[in-house]
């Protein structure tokens, strides 16, 4: 069973554990109401936990990963370009009825 009353010392090197292994909702959920009234008004350990994740960024920065956004982007351009597409249709539609307003099945009476 874990200690349930850690000191600030032990909840930071819980907390970079945490950091490292991208377990912090698991940390936070395991945290007594005890522990997170002293985290929230503790300086230390705010000071410590910006430390550690400076450390965790720059021991991991050649590992780090940026996503590769280019296939968000061209995900979005086709479906700008497809509602591009269906609004000149739809636009199209629109003036032909207008321009004509008979019907395939309505001819125009011709005057003898």
């Amino acid at each position: 069973m874990r200690d349930t009353n850690r000191e600030i010392q032990e909840l930071l090197v819980d907390y970079a554990d945490a950091l490292r292994d991208g377990g912090i909702p698991a940390y936070l959920s395991s945290l007594t109401g005890e522990e997170a009234q002293r985290i929230a008004s503790s300086r230390e350990f705010w000071d410590a936990a910006e430390i550690v994740r400076i450390l965790n960024s720059v021991g991991f920065a050649d590992k780090a990963v940026t996503p590769n956004v280019g296939l968000f982007i061209s995900r979005v351009d086709a479906k700008l370009a497809s509602r591009q597409k269906k609004a000149r249709a739809l636009s199209k539609d629109k003036h032909s009825v207008h321009r004509n307003p008979l019907t395939k099945t309505e001819k125009p009476e011709k005057s003898i």
